[in-house]
């Protein structure tokens, strides 16, 4: 095949043919795909900006590498869709983040190529430390490779896994995906030592001189190479050289890696230099790779930001948003905005979700109290109980999935010193296309074993804003107003404040429960349909109230909707405290089993019989 022969991916056995192609054919292959990934999302949403960004990285790390047998581990995995698209799912990807689809993540049910699942950020390292030694005991030589971004270096098990991969002396490279981006701008310490690496291009020109010597050097030359590129100390002398000055060591050398880079990561046969010489060390090396996010879409390298996670249809609806006006999260960061506004104590948190989580009103109405910790949901929980300690009010707004990685944190650095911290929990119950990983549907059953701790569930925006100044004021301890994704129920029902709870009694003996967006949708289910049952709407759904308790215990029948697990949910906890009572009618609950697979959210819904349609029928046929 000439070099300038016109290839497409639909014509390649792939990722096998890359490695037969040139330079130039594999940049034009860069094009397609770039105009495949936009097409897509634009279609289907999903990950723009960190997808068009590593394009030449991951078309360079199949050429050099051999998937498979050599293990590449995404970090976090939307930035793998040219992976996807390089590992044989051309004719599966225009059904991206669609039911019964391919993921939007990396998955390793869903091909070999996928070696760990990716939906949340900072593990790759320590997985591939796991999977490099465990190759290394079984007699495998080849290569792992952790491609993670500097977003993800916000977050503290990312040192965790450096601290042990580089004293391991086993064949695993990290590849820094530097685009000075996670979804919000990148902050912190770390963040200015990857700026002030940017800057040192003359390392990688230091680098190949040397190399050039070498490679001229008589008989001993090829030999005197690897060996170099095998050492830390040879590599390191290099970086050295720069212009003659001595650099420093860096902190990925001071931990035991081989540094190689900054490296352009839109330039393939600089990509392919680095990662050969990355290959050749048979030692943990860091590849510093710089990328420009967005690359190749104007609008999306304009603003990055905007373009990192994109609903369905957006691109074609015009310049997307991060959220709408008309939704939870926007009401959510408008009301403490305004409440921030006037108590100088309050603070506002967020772990790299300014946007996502509506905080940017706060950020800009009082910055001095707003802060962005990174991807740090540990570091995040626990900073709140010291500003907490000390007299503010902090509120962390952080989304359901996310919540999960401060568990013990909540636990250990707040709830047993009963310390006063808000968690404002976002994209609580099913999101909808991003699938098992992003679904809220832990957070019920998480936090309702941990003692001190009260949970809040609006389902309209003026129940958000009462509990947002309920959790404030009027809550000790741990307070958390959970919220779905998307916007309020139109069902409108008289709120009891005293007891925080709906009730629309008809002299039934049949009594239906919900909470949260559920739980509007029951009372809709209820008032059309005629079904003969009470209906009790709660919005604070735990601690459970001695008013609710003695309330249910008037009832025979008594049907529970809710959209979380089922084991710990609610409905569990509720039974236990009727039968303690002495309950002696019928319980049934109606939550979610097991992880939830990307879908539309109504699609979802109505699989777990929490659409209206679905809660109609349950009623009918428990009643």
């Amino acid at each position: 095949m000439n070099d300038n022969t016109t290839v497409r991916l639909k014509d390649l056995d792939l990722p096998n043919d890359l490695k037969k192609l040139s330079i130039p054919q594999c940049i034009s292959l860069c094009r397609e795909i770039r105009g495949i990934l936009i097409d897509t999302v634009a279609e289907n949403g999903g990950h723009l900006a960190s997808n068009l960004g590593t394009v030449e990285l991951t078309m360079a790390i199949h050429r050099v590498f051999e998937s498979p047998f050599d293990r590449i581990i995404w970090d976090v995995g939307h930035q793998a869709y040219t992976h996807k698209l390089l590992t044989g799912r051309l004719n599966d990807f225009s059904t991206l983040r669609t039911e019964g689809g391919i993921s939007g993540f990396a998955k390793p049910t869903e091909s070999e190529h996928d070696i760990f699942i990716s939906g949340h950020s900072s593990n790759s390292i320590s997985a591939a430390c796991g999977i490099a030694k465990a190759m290394r005991l079984q007699g495998d030589d080849h290569n792992v490779i952790a491609v993670i971004g500097d977003g993800a270096f916000t977050g503290g098990m990312v040192y965790e896994g450096l601290n042990n991969a580089g004293k391991s002396d086993d064949n695993l490279i990290v590849i820094l995906n530097d685009n000075e981006m996670s979804i919000s701008k990148n902050v912190g310490a770390l963040a200015k030592y990857l700026s002030s690496l940017r800057g040192r291009k003359a390392y990688v020109e230091a680098k190949k001189n040397v190399e050039n010597i070498l490679d001229k050097t008589p008989v001993v030359g090829k030999p005197v190479k690897e060996l170099m590129l095998a050492s830390k100390d040879a590599v390191r002398w290099m970086l050295y050289r720069s212009n003659g000055q001595p650099a420093g060591a860096t902190m990925f050398e001071n931990l035991g890696f081989v540094y190689l880079g900054p490296v352009d990561g839109h330039n393939l046969k600089s990509l392919e230099e680095t990662l050969e010489a990355a290959k050749a060390a048979k030692k943990p090396v860091l590849v510093h790779v710089n990328t420009v996010k967005g690359k190749g879409y104007r609008p999306a390298e304009k603003n990055p930001g905007a373009f990192h996670g994109l609903a369905p249809k957006a691109i074609k609806q015009g310049n997307p948003e991060f959220i709408s006006s008309d939704s939870f999260s926007a009401v959510f960061g408008d009301e403490l905005a305004k409440l921030g506004a006037s108590d100088k104590r309050i603070c506002a948190i967020t772990a790299a979700m300014k946007y996502g989580t509506g905080l940017n009103k706060f950020a800009e109405a009082c910055p001095s109290r707003f802060f962005d910790v990174g991807i740090a949901e540990q570091h995040a929980v626990t900073f709140a109980a010291g500003l907490a300690v000390s007299g503010m009010l902090p509120v962390f707004a952080v989304y359901s999935s996310f919540l999960q990685r401060g568990y013990d944190q909540i636990i250990h650095d707040a709830a047993i010193s009963r310390t006063h911290i808000i968690l404002g929990i976002d994209r609580a119950g099913i999101v909808g296309e991003d699938g098992e990983t992003h679904q809220g549907l832990f957070d019920v059953p998480m936090l309702t074993c941990i003692p001190n701790i009260t949970v809040y569930s609006p389902s309209d925006y003026d129940e958000l804003r009462l509990c947002l100044r309920k959790a404030l004021y009027d809550t000790p301890s741990v307070a958390a107003v959970r919220y779905p994704r998307g916007a309020q129920s139109n069902v409108k029902m008289k709120l009891d404040e005293n007891n925080m709870f709906c009730f629309e009694g008809h002299g039934s003996k049949n009594l239906a429960i919900g909470y949260g967006r559920t739980g509007g949708t029951v009372c809709e289910a209820v008032r059309e349909s005629g079904l003969d049952t009470d209906v009790l709407k709660l919005v604070k759904i735990f601690p459970i109230g001695s008013s609710v308790i003695d309330l249910c215990m008037k009832y025979d029948k008594i049907i529970i909707f809710e959209e979380a697990l089922q084991n710990g949910s609610i409905g569990e906890h509720l039974t236990v405290a009727l039968t303690a009572k002495g309950y002696k009618g019928d319980i049934s609950i109606n939550a979610i089993h097991g992880f939830v697979k990307q879908a539309k959210t109504e699609s979802a819904l109505k699989k777990f019989s929490l659409d209206k349609a679905g809660i109609e029928k349950k009623i009918s046929d428990f009643i």
